[in-house]
Formats: structure tokens, C-alpha cells, sequence
């Protein structure tokens, strides 16, 4: 579904990824006199969504495809990790599929923490997954809310979740039409 897990290192295949992306996304594109900037200077974080590497690739296919423009996971979660802090717009990442393949580099575009049950049809489209209605969207996240809870809390209807939209930047050569 939508938590996110982060890659535990960094490829070759994920670096050169990133040389290319940040390229092609024109991260780097100010005048030299002004120096690298951060953005071209620091490479984002590589994770994946979902978790089985199954549906890391499936979603990351749907990513790369540009379909899914928004993830949500438990808010819950973010506090349990050690106070993770949310996504802010702006922050960049590097998409994987379940084999550690960089798909996409995308940056986040929005963040609001919702209750699930508040949760409308605008989410489940841009999720992209499943027949993208609301009814598949809850059905679905409620049973992977309930199958990924690492911290026992359990799922409620009036659990907060973390709504991220975000755009792509770069998808990798790979996903992109030939």
C-alpha cells in the first residue's frame, strides 16, 4: 500500500540514477558562480512503498507511469519512530522498486494529516491503485493498516493518516514509453 520504507544503502544504480534525475529535473541548473546548491549537492533518500517487495514494484510502476500522485500512512507511525518528522513540501525521494531499482525521483507537493474516515475521493484517485474509487481505497488501507502495525495500536476509523501528494520529477529510463 502506501507506508514507505527507506532503502538501507546506497547503490551504484541508485547514485547514478540520481546524477541522471537531478540532471534532467535541472536541479542543478543555477549559474556555476553561485555554487552547487543543496538540491544538486545532497542526494534525497531512497525508499520504497508498500510492504512486500511485490507491491513496492507495483506501486513504483504506477509512480513511474505518473498514475499515483499520492501516498498515506499512519501518523501514528511517525511519532513511534523516534519523533520521524512528517514530509514537508519540497522534500525530495528517490522511488524503488522491490528489487532496490530506482523508478522515480519525485518531490513532495502537499502534506495534511487526516482522520481515516475523513478521508475523500480526491485521495483515492490520486492514489491510483485498485479501481481508484473511495470504497476500494478505505478497503484496502484499512487491511493493510491492520497487517502493518508495527507499534500494536490497531486500526480505528478516526485514526489520523498522513495524506503526501507529490509529483514526479524523473522516471527512470526504464519506465519511460519508448
Amino acid at each position: 500500500m502506501s507506508e514507505v520504507a527507506p532503502a538501507t544503502e546506497v547503490s551504484e544504480e541508485i547514485h547514478a540514477f540520481w546524477v541522471m534525475a537531478r540532471r534532467q529535473a535541472r536541479l542543478d541548473s543555477l549559474p556555476g558562480y553561485f555554487g552547487p546548491t543543496p538540491l544538486a549537492s545532497v542526494m534525497p533518500p531512497a525508499w520504497s512503498f508498500g510492504a512486500t517487495p511485490e507491491q513496492s514494484t507495483e506501486l513504483a510502476d504506477l509512480v513511474a507511469e505518473g498514475v499515483k500522485t499520492a501516498t498515506a500512512s499512519a501518523a501514528e507511525d511517525y511519532t513511534a519512530e523516534g519523533g520521524e518528522q512528517l514530509p514537508e513540501p519540497g522534500v525530495l525521494g528517490i522511488v524503488l522498486d522491490g528489487e532496490g531499482h530506482p523508478r522515480a525521483l519525485v518531490a513532495t507537493t502537499s502534506v495534511e494529516v487526516v482522520a481515516f474516515d475523513e478521508i475523500g475521493e480526491d485521495h483515492a484517485v490520486a492514489e491510483g491503485e485498485g479501481d481508484r474509487t473511495l470504497a476500494s481505497w478505505r478497503e484496502r488501507h484499512e487491511q493493510f493498516f491492520r497487517d502493518n502495525d508495527p507499534h500494536g495500536r490497531g486500526f480505528r476509523p478516526d485514526m489520523p493518516v498522513v495524506l503526501e501528494r507529490f509529483r514526479v520529477l524523473y522516471p527512470s529510463e526504464a519506465a519511460q514509453p519508448v
